[in-house]
């Protein structure tokens, strides 16, 4: 009976070295999280007797996880992310749902977004306009190929104008003569095709007695662009006794532009080219001329410079030409019972009856953690702790051996007997 109480505890003992070494061996493993082995001593149980035995040795009841938080460490690569809280990474493994805390992650060939092994990461797609949709989760992928590019549709601007100002000394308005208008401001609109064209906006006081009147001169590449039959024609800004803006209060309607080159050329960008001019909440006051707000909403073509993703989840990709989109937003899944999820690997794990099944949110959800980007978690495992532990299961081992050597010598003393 010594010896099989032994054997159990060689056993024990041996199962507790190998979770302990496999803990020191994957201490510089991200998202690893250390196994602690539990045991449970064994008794033989009589139905008809209930005095004391001796006990029959000691077995493993459990290898237990430790999902505790490990520290962060930061890294160069974007798309490196690290959970800060409670929560698991969602992957998609060959169709198979795996949960994971290692948060090595990049992009494959056709640009979806994978770990280390090529499980691809599961989030919340856009819809079409462009909204995160907190439906059913999917592959989350990065738009590698160019963006096109977008006309101008709308502009809008917000400035002040001097009441001070006197009307110009000459007149008409000519935009080649400085003294036929008071100011002037410029910006970047874009046609169909992208092409850049700089729209540049005069400001004309009107004489007395119309003090709080401006006219508003719009030229795009020097061609004027409001009407199509009269050449500048300008947009009529009244102003209140306040010094606000009284008309016009909705946008302005440009129909006349049809895109042309340094040469005077047509781009073959779409002619005409229509937007709208917005100037919001103008004002007329008693100070130099500024512009507080200027806007359009048209770009050029761009390409992929940079992937970011925010402590929410939201991966926004950021192009040459200055647009970022929101591509999704990642899901996190936490579970009723952590320690019951299945070890599979590749430092992740799978549902099983004892976990109950995830619940998956946005992070920063409920109890979910927070997402930090160019990070990793390390591993858990205190190396110190567990070098402590290995001596602790070597000892054992050792003390289980020489009950076995006890054992022997007094069964040799007994088969010596004459």
């Amino acid at each position: 009976m010594s010896f099989n109480t032994a054997l159990s505890g060689l056993r024990a003992a041996n199962q507790d070295l190998s979770v302990t070494g496999n803990n020191i061996a994957n201490a510089s493993t991200a998202g690893f999280k250390e196994s602690r082995a539990e045991f449970g001593d064994v008794y033989a149980n009589s139905l008809i007797g209930s005095g004391s035995t001796a006990g029959s040795g000691v077995l493993v009841t459990d290898v237990a996880q430790q999902f505790d938080q490990g520290n962060i460490s930061f890294t160069d690569n974007s798309l490196d992310l690290a959970i800060n809280g409670t929560g698991m990474f969602v992957l998609s493994d060959a169709g198979a749902t795996t949960y994971s805390r290692a948060g090595y992650f990049g992009l494959d060939k056709d640009g979806y977004i994978v770990a280390n092994n090529s499980a691809r990461l599961q989030g919340y797609q856009i819809d079409s306009s462009g909204a995160i949709s907190t439906g059913v989760t999917g592959d989350l992928q990065i738009q590698t190929q160019n963006i096109a590019p977008a006309s101008t549709s709308a502009v809008d601007i917000e400035f002040n104008l001097d009441s001070r100002a006197s009307a110009p000394a000459v007149t008409p308005f000519d935009y080649t003569d400085p003294d036929s208008y008071n100011t002037s401001t410029s910006l970047t609109v874009y046609d169909s095709l992208g092409n850049p064209h700089v729209q540049t906006n005069y400001f004309v006081k009107d004489p007395a007695p119309a003090v709080n009147q401006w006219q508003m001169y719009v030229k795009i590449d020097d061609q004027n662009v409001i009407a199509p039959t009269a050449a500048d024609t300008p947009i009529t800004l009244t102003f209140a006794s306040d010094g606000t803006l009284a008309s016009p209060l909705t946008p302005t309607n440009i129909t006349a532009w049809d895109p042309i080159d340094a040469n005077g050329n047509s781009t073959g960008a779409i002619t005409p080219s229509p937007f709208t001019i917005s100037v919001g909440s103008s004002t007329q006051f008693g100070s130099e001329f500024s512009v507080t707000a200027v806007g359009q909403d048209g770009f050029s073509p761009g390409r992929l410079s940079s992937v970011e993703v925010d402590k929410t989840g939201v991966i926004f990709a950021r192009y040459t030409n200055g647009e970022a989109q929101v591509l999704g937003q990642l899901a996190l899944a936490t579970f009723g019972n952590q320690q019951g999820l299945t070890p599979l690997g590749n430092t992740s794990w799978g549902e099983s009856f004892e976990s109950g099944q995830p619940i998956i949110g946005a992070p920063l959800t409920g109890s979910l953690g927070a997402i930090q980007s160019g990070a990793l978690e390390d591993s858990n495992v205190d190396l110190s702790e567990e070098l402590v532990r290995l001596i602790i299961a070597q000892r054992n081992f050792q003390a289980n051996a020489k009950t076995i050597e006890t054992s022997d010598t007094v069964t040799q003393a007994i088969i010596n007997i004459r």
